[in-house]
């Protein structure tokens, strides 16, 4: 039990994260969880009205079990496997955070100071949050995937749109947390 409630080392997660991805290639699917959004809508019944939605949501059924297997294995490995004390940051980011008034998580993996529920006590933050939703839900629409839909699966299959998008997904996390986010905070 001690060896899966601890940090494991990234060559054993990438080795199984690579046997799943030459799984789906193997089955011919591609992996992606932004899709599932889609799926979702679509399972409303709404593509009667948005065309963009009706689409047979069926033949995705396989990855919303995964959607669903990612929430539970989440749920599980924070209440019952997770070791807050192994969350490590380096001190200079922590400075760093303290300059910009948002304390250091304690062994969290999130500080409080963004997603604590005193968040939704200031009208500044409930539009950071809304506005950082929307744009992350428009930007995997625009891009044709999310992060680790291309990040993983996109580059496993050697597309170079999503290496394309991968570098501006890095690019914009760079700007995003050296000169926007400092002015926001």
């Amino acid at each position: 039990m001690n060896f899966i409630s601890q940090t494991w080392h990234w060559s054993i997660s990438g080795f199984l994260i690579g046997m799943v991805m030459l799984c789906l290639i193997y089955f011919g699917k591609t992996f992606g969880m932004s899709t599932n959004l889609r799926s979702l809508c679509s399972l409303t019944g709404i593509g009667k009205r948005v065309s963009f939605f009706n689409w047979d949501w069926k033949s995705q059924r396989w990855n919303l079990v995964v959607v669903l297997g990612a929430m539970m294995g989440g749920y599980f490995a924070t209440h019952f496997l997770s070791n807050p004390t192994n969350v490590s940051i380096n001190p200079v980011t922590i400075l760093k955070l303290q300059k910009l008034g948002i304390d250091a998580p304690n062994g969290k993996l999130i500080p409080d100071a963004i997603f604590g529920s005193d968040v939704f006590q200031s009208p500044k933050k409930i539009f950071l949050l809304v506005l950082g939703g929307f744009l992350i839900g428009f930007g995997s629409r625009y891009a044709g995937g999310c992060t680790s839909g291309h990040a993983i699966s996109g580059l496993s299959n050697f597309q170079l749109p999503s290496l394309k998008a991968v570098v501006g997904f890095f690019i914009g996390g760079l700007i995003m947390v050296n000169f926007i986010f400092p002015l926001i905070f």
